[in-house]
């Protein structure tokens, strides 16, 4: 037994101690102006989409819905991913996607892409529940799907398992973990989008829950192998990490704040070295209440991140930009605001007429606006009362430069906001 207890050890050694050839980021490049990734950009792009516009996501009524992701299909459609069941990690938990069709302005129906049966049946591993899932495109085109699977314990056991997919999500490979160390192979959790390296490998951002709170960066190469791993933070107040890449070499990385020290603000890490070396983590200027964010570099280098940008629950979204690489942000817009007292100490009658105005105004052509109230007040309600949340957004910016955001809605929907750059300039002026 102590032999082979060696031999492993021996073994895992090894695998930590090898290391791939660093390699640049690979900042993302839009397409050439008047095209996108399908062919010229219509002239009536910005007649279109002129605004701000919202909908819903999902369709499901009475679940909880929450963790957005977003990618654009080869097609210009977006699609995306969220999970949905009775409340947060129960067993019937699925992973969904719809597709949006920016012509139509309209969501496909929602199906599922797997569930908890499915894939412990594809692990071949007792699987005891699901969580976030991430999505992102790999060099060769097919898309990656991350999600978050446990099999003992809270979600300090977790695991990071994956699914590719070449028809942009139609069809999907057998799920299978990704492997990020030889020996335990647990507490690793996803929220971030992916980004890219130069040398056409996948960079995935992780945290760790198991006896601290920490955030790290793992490097992938084509099969999904882990051939690179580094620590961004330590101790317990980091999750969640962000890569804001600015050039081949620079990047800012965004972790949402775990700890209780206030003020309580978003951490931050920076690198000058392609992420060889990072900064220690210090306390950016922006707000945080321990929630998760998200964001993307504009072209002209301006950073736009979505965040809870307050210190105590997730009542308000905000957009934020900044110019100097994150040193000041200003707010761009406000896409959700409960916080105002008119919204707090509401009775039942008063919260219900609260989410109808909300449902219809995030739709104009909502029906049954009390159905929307229904499901927010069975999964909402708690021993304090009723309350709001916006939460866990997610962020891209298309091909053809307008932008789409994602997120949970008073934890019974996910929500969808779509504006163009033209927008956003009037917004800056």
């Amino acid at each position: 037994m102590l032999g082979f207890v060696l031999v492993a050890f021996g073994v895992g050694a090894g695998k930590i101690s090898h290391h791939a050839p660093p390699a640049a980021f690979r900042p993302a490049n839009p397409a050439p102006a008047g095209e996108t990734a399908s062919g010229p950009r219509p002239a009536s792009a910005d007649a279109v989409d002129p605004g701000l516009r919202s909908g819903f996501v999902s369709q499901r009524k009475s679940v909880r819905t929450h963790a957005a992701s977003l990618v654009e299909l080869s097609g210009g459609k977006i699609r995306a991913f969220w999970y949905a069941g009775t409340d947060e990690g129960t067993q019937d938990v699925t992973i969904q996607t719809a597709v949006f069709d920016p012509q139509s302005g309209a969501w496909s129906p929602e199906r599922m892409v797997t569930s908890r049966e499915t894939t412990q049946r594809e692990l071949f591993r007792y699987v005891k529940k699901l969580g976030n899932p991430v999505a992102g495109r790999a060099a060769d085109g097919s898309l990656w799907l991350f999600y978050v699977t446990v099999s003992l314990g809270g979600w300090a056991g977790s695991s990071i398992t994956t699914m590719t997919s070449h028809d942009d999500g139609e069809t999907w490979s057998r799920a299978r973990r990704i492997v990020t160390s030889p020996f335990i192979n647990v507490s690793n959790l996803v929220k971030g989008p992916t980004f890219a390296y130069a040398d056409g490998t996948l960079g995935l951002p992780v945290h760790n829950e198991f006896l601290g709170k920490f955030g790290e960066l793992l490097r992938l190469d084509a099969s999904g192998a882990v051939i690179g791993k580094v620590r961004l933070s330590s101790g317990r107040s980091c999750l969640q990490p962000i890569v804001l890449i600015q050039d081949p070499n620079r990047a800012l990385v965004l972790m949402r704040y775990a700890g209780r020290i206030r003020p309580k603000r978003v951490m931050a890490t920076t690198t000058e070295n392609a992420g060889l070396d990072w900064t220690p983590p210090a306390k950016s200027p922006l707000s945080n209440s321990d929630s998760a964010l998200t964001g993307l570099v504009l072209p002209d280098g301006r950073m736009l991140v979505v965040l809870n940008d307050i210190e105590e629950r997730r009542e308000t979204l905000s957009v934020v930009i900044s110019g100097d690489g994150g040193s000041t942000w200003k707010t761009v817009f406000t896409a959700e605001d409960q916080s105002v007292p008119e919204a707090q100490g509401l009775d039942d009658a008063r919260y219900s007429a609260a989410i109808e105005r909300l449902a219809q105004a995030t739709n104009g052509a909502a029906t049954a606006a009390g159905g929307y109230a229904a499901s927010v007040k069975q999964v909402m309600y708690s021993k304090q009362g009723y309350s709001f949340e916006f939460s866990y957004p997610s962020l891209i910016r298309t091909s053809r430069g307008d932008f789409h955001l994602a997120y949970t809605w008073n934890a019974a929907f996910t929500k969808h906001v779509r504006f163009s750059q033209a927008w956003l300039d009037r917004r800056l002026e």
